[in-house]
C-alpha cells in the first residue's frame, strides 16, 4: 500500500529528474555558445565576446542558483577536452560565470518578479566584472604570457588607448567594462526570452507544486 510519503516523494523525484535534464540541455547549449565568439572593435583582437553565460542565467532563474552554477561548471568541464590554457581559462570562466548567475538566482528566488530578476542579474554582472580583474591578473594572463609576451599584450592595449601603462590598468580600463557589458547582453536577452521558455524549463512537474502567489510584477510563466 502506498503511503503519503511515497506519494509526496514521486513528484519530488520527477522534479529532480526534470531539473537534471534541463540543466544538462542548457549546459550543452552553453558549451556550443562558447564557440560562437567574436571580436569587438574597441578591444584587442585576443579578447572575444561570447554569450555562453546566457543559458546559465536562464537556468538560475528557472531552477535556482545551484543549477545556474552547475551549467557554468559543466560547460567548462566539456571545454577542457579542447583547452589551450591547461584548464586555467576554463577555471576563470567558471568563476566569473558563477559570480554572475548565482547572485541573480539568489535574488530572484528571494524576491520573485521581473524587476528583481533584472536587478539581480545586473548585480551579478557588476560582481563578475569586478572579479574579472583578479581572475585575469592572477590566473589567466600569467598563462597567456607563455604564448604572448607581456610587452606585446600591453602594446596591443596601448594601440587603442596609449595612456595605459601596465596590465592592471589595462584590465581596469578595458576588461572590466567589457565583462560588464557582456553580462548586460545576457540580461537583455534573458528578459526577452525567459517568460516564453519558462513553462518548458519548469516542465510538467510544475503542476505538482502548490501554485505560487502571483504579484503584479511576476516574472513567472
Amino acid at each position: 500500500m502506498s503511503t503519503r510519503n511515497d506519494a509526496a516523494a514521486k513528484p519530488a523525484k520527477q522534479r529532480d529528474v526534470w531539473k537534471m535534464t534541463m540543466t544538462a540541455m542548457l549546459s550543452a547549449i552553453a558549451f556550443l555558445l562558447m564557440f560562437l565568439e567574436f571580436s569587438v572593435p574597441i578591444m584587442p583582437s585576443f579578447i572575444k565576446m561570447d554569450l555562453s553565460e546566457l543559458p546559465a542565467l536562464i537556468g538560475a532563474f528557472a531552477m535556482g542558483p545551484v543549477s545556474g552554477a552547475m551549467i557554468c561548471l559543466i560547460k567548462n568541464l566539456l571545454h577542457l577536452f579542447m583547452t589551450t590554457t591547461g584548464g586555467v581559462g576554463e577555471l576563470s570562466n567558471f568563476i566569473l560565470g558563477a559570480a554572475f548567475v548565482v547572485p541573480a538566482g539568489l535574488i530572484y528566488k528571494k524576491w520573485t518578479g521581473k524587476k528583481s530578476a533584472i536587478l539581480g542579474a545586473l548585480a551579478g554582472a557588476v560582481l563578475m566584472a569586478a572579479i574579472s580583474i583578479i581572475s585575469n591578473y592572477f590566473i589567466v594572463y600569467p598563462v597567456y604570457y607563455n604564448f604572448m609576451p607581456k610587452e606585446a599584450i600591453l602594446s596591443a592595449y596601448q594601440l587603442i588607448f596609449p595612456k595605459v601603462e601596465n596590465i592592471l590598468q589595462c584590465l581596469i580600463v578595458f576588461n572590466t567594462p567589457f565583462t560588464f557589458v557582456k553580462g548586460v547582453f545576457s540580461v537583455a536577452i534573458t528578459v526577452l526570452v525567459y517568460k516564453p521558455l519558462s513553462p518548458f524549463l519548469k516542465g510538467n512537474y510544475r503542476s505538482q507544486k502548490a501554485p505560487r502567489k502571483r504579484t503584479k510584477n511576476s516574472y513567472q510563466a
